[in-house]
């Protein structure tokens, strides 16, 4: 059964119990999507979401929201406002590590992009501290009992050639945030058996487990054709559990797709079937509320059953 099979599959059950469109105030006229996952401090919890006009593209910025009611955030006025996309968010020792992608400019075009990072002990001070690898997103980090887990993500016509698919994620240890560069990151070994032939994908947020084990939430995507004869980019919520001793993924599912979330726009016609994932926290009862962005307009929440069921349990939540 290849991908496109499972998803139909997954669709026709649907097993995610409910789901909701999050509510985004003080930025009339813009979208957010694509958000980090909320996380909380100094007793109180908050989001970093990407904030761009429905007619833009590749013209975004991320602002920091403050959650004020159950799936309604509220714009931090007068906090940094960063030239980024698709914000993540990470604790890294004592420290907390913003990510996201910035694209550069010449004349105009889009001439690359790269992956930013920022650090700090103060949300209202986050320093800038290193950059990724040329044109390369979904860069992710995972504190680890020994060291600091971090998930490559190449991309592009050379990797396709190579390996089959569109991308391959790689994964390598450092034993300081401060070992984190470039150079490192485009070292990371390839992680096999993630996606096969006009594939794609990537980590979206990394979450240690008390086995040693590493539970990934990401996204899985590739093309199709609609009965409009339309090409589309699926993009799909899904789980996987790494074995960072042995390099292997040990289990892989979707957990949810655009199905699984209230209707809604989709920015362009070939993204009316796009989630791209942000990340799970846990509920009290168990399952996990899972953050997406939909059709590059809105963000859902889902709640899910917890996807790394068998294999550990989350040790820290970011």
């Amino acid at each position: 059964m290849n991908f496109a099979e499972k998803k139909a599959v997954f669709d026709s059950n649907n097993p995610v119990v409910d789901s909701f469109v999050v509510n985004f105030q003080g930025v009339n006229g813009f979208d957010v999507y694509n958000c980090s996952i909320p996380f909380d401090w100094q007793s109180k919890r908050y989001i970093y979401g990407r904030v761009e006009r429905r007619e833009d593209w590749a013209r975004s910025w991320v602002r920091l929201f403050i959650e004020i009611r159950p799936d309604v955030f509220a714009l931090v006025e007068n906090s940094m406002i960063y030239q980024l996309e698709d914000p993540y968010i990470s604790k890294i020792g004592d420290e907390l590590v913003l990510g996201g992608t910035h694209v550069r400019y010449s004349r105009g075009e889009i001439d690359s992009l790269n992956a930013y990072f920022y650090k700090g002990h103060d949300i209202n001070n986050m320093y800038y501290f290193t950059t990724g690898p040329e044109n390369m997103k979904d860069i992710r980090l995972v504190q680890l009992d020994k060291g600091i887990g971090v998930f490559s993500r190449p991309r592009g016509p050379e990797v396709e050639k190579e390996h089959g698919s569109e991308s391959i994620v790689g994964f390598t240890i450092i034993k300081n945030i401060l070992e984190l560069d470039a150079n490192t990151i485009s070292k990371a070994k390839k992680i096999n058996g993630m996606f096969n032939d006009g594939e794609w994908g990537g980590c979206n947020h990394c979450y240690p487990l008390d086995t040693g084990l590493i539970g990934i939430i990401g996204h899985k995507s590739y093309k199709d054709i609609n009965v409009q004869g339309e090409e589309l980019d699926i993009y799909v919520n899904v789980s996987f559990v790494f074995d960072p001793k042995t390099h292997q993924i040990l289990d892989e599912k979707i957990i949810a797709t655009r199905k699984s979330y209230p209707p809604g726009p989709a920015k362009k016609p070939n993204l009316t079937d796009c989630v791209f994932t942000s990340g799970i926290v846990m509920r009290k009862d168990g399952m996990a509320d899972l953050y997406s962005g939909l059709g590059d307009t809105q963000t859902g929440r889902a709640i899910i059953n917890y996807p790394f069921a068998g294999f550990g349990c989350i040790s820290s939540p970011i």
